[in-house]
C-alpha cells in the first residue's frame, strides 16, 4: 500500500491555525491560475472535541439540542491544493471529510483536487465529537487554501448536508440543535475544570444513534427547558456547582436512552469526594466527574477521583475543559 505523501507546510506557517499561501484579498479564487508545483496553496487548521455534553435532550415543540463541553483534545487537518489532480484523503476511510472537501472545491467553479491529511488525539466512537471535529477542521483547512468563508455560520452551512453535528465550530459553550446543525444560544465559557473519566468500552456509532427516533414526553421536554435555562444562567455566572447539578441530572435522564453501567457508582463517588457533578457522553461510552480546578483542595480531590474511578470497570483518563481564549484562538480563520 502506497504511504500517504509527506505534507510540508509553507515556511513560517503555524501548524495548528488556518493559513493561506500566498496571501490574497478575500475573493472567489480562480483555481486555474495556480500552477502545480509552483503556486501551492495550503491550509492547516484544527478543531477541538468535547467530553460528551453538559446537557442533551429535547424542548417543547420538538427541537432536540445539546450543550457542548469543549476539552483539550483536537482534530487536525492539512490540505494542499492541486488544481489539476484528484482529491486524495488520508486516512482513506474518512469519507465524510472527503464529501465536504469535494463540495467546497466544486463551489470554486471547476473541478480541483489535492491532498487532505487528517490526524489528532480524539478517540472514535466514544462521544467526544471526533467526526464533527474532523469535519470542522477540514472545512477550515480547505477554506483557507482556496479563500472560502470559514466562519462558524459558514461551517454550519457546509456541514448541514453531511450529518448531524456537534457545535464545535463555535467557540465557547453553546446550545446547539445538532440535527439541524444550527446554533441555538451562546452560553460563554466555563471556569477552569477537569473531568476524570471512565470509558466503559466498546464503540457507539453516533450517526446510527441519531437515526433512532427518540421519544420525549411533554414532561421530559418541560424539564429539559428548565435545565437549559438553569445551565445558561450557571455558565454565565461562572458557577460550576450549578453547572454540575444540571449535568448530573442530564446523565440520569439519559439512562433510558444510552445507559451507563457505572452511573450509580459514579454518583456515589462524586458525593464522597465532593465533585461538582457527573457528566456523560449522551451518545457515547464515557462517564466522568466534573472537578473545579480553582478549588483549594483540587490536588487531593483530583487524586481521590482518579483512584476511585480506577476501581470501576473501564479505562480511566483525565481531560481539561478549554477556556474561552483557547477556543477563540482555535477558531481564528
Amino acid at each position: 500500500m502506497t504511504p500517504p505523501p509527506r505534507f510540508v507546510p509553507a515556511a513560517g506557517t503555524p501548524a495548528e491555525t488556518a493559513t493561506q499561501t500566498p496571501a490574497e484579498p478575500p475573493r472567489r479564487p480562480s483555481l486555474a491560475a495556480a500552477r502545480p508545483g509552483v503556486d501551492l496553496r495550503t491550509g492547516s487548521a484544527r478543531a477541538f472535541g468535547t467530553f460528551g455534553e453538559l446537557l442533551q435532550g429535547a424542548l417543547p415543540g420538538g427541537p432536540e439540542f445539546l450543550v457542548t463541553l469543549p476539552v483539550d483534545r483536537w482534530a487536525r487537518a492539512r490540505f494542499r491544493l492541486d488544481p489539476d489532480g484528484p482529491l486524495r484523503v488520508f486516512p482513506s476511510h474518512k469519507t465524510k471529510t472527503r464529501r465536504v472537501a469535494e463540495a467546497m472545491l466544486a463551489s470554486c467553479g471547476r473541478p480541483a483536487g489535492g491532498v487532505l491529511l487528517l490526524d489528532g488525539d480524539l478517540p472514535v466512537g466514544k462521544g467526544m465529537a471526533s467526526s464533527s471535529a474532523d469535519l470542522v477542521a477540514t472545512v477550515r483547512a480547505v477554506g483557507a487554501a482556496v479563500g472560502l468563508d470559514t466562519s462558524p455560520a459558514a461551517v454550519e452551512r457546509w456541514l448541514r448536508p453531511i450529518e448531524p453535528t456537534d457545535g464545535v465550530m463555535h467557540p465557547g459553550v453553546v446550545a446547539f440543535e445538532h440535527r439541524e446543525v444550527r446554533l441555538r444560544e451562546r452560553l460563554g465559557g466555563l471556569p477552569a475544570a477537569t473531568v476524570v473519566a471512565v470509558d466503559e468500552g466498546g464503540l457507539l456509532d453516533t450517526v446510527a444513534f441519531n437515526r433512532v427516533p427518540k421519544v420525549f414526553s411533554p414532561a421530559h421536554c418541560a424539564e429539559y427547558a428548565d435545565l437549559l435555562a438553569e445551565l445558561s444562567a450557571a455558565v454565565r455566572a461562572g458557577d460550576l456547582a450549578r453547572v454540575g447539578a444540571v449535568t448530573t441530572r442530564s446523565a440520569v435522564l439519559n439512562q433510558r436512552l444510552a445507559p451507563k453501567r457505572n452511573l450509580d457508582a459514579m454518583l456515589a463517588i462524586a458525593e464522597r469526594i465532593g465533585a461538582q457533578g457527573v457528566v456523560c457522553a449522551h451518545s457515547g461510552t464515557l462517564l466522568g466527574l466534573l472537578l473545579d480546578d480553582n478549588d483549594a483542595d483540587h490536588g487531593p480531590r483530583l487524586a481521590a477521583a482518579v483512584a476511585a474511578c480506577s476501581t470501576l470497570p473501564g479505562t480511566t483518563t483525565t481531560v481539561r475543559a478549554l477556556n474561552l481564549q483557547d477556543m477563540e484562538l482555535a477558531h481564528a480563520a
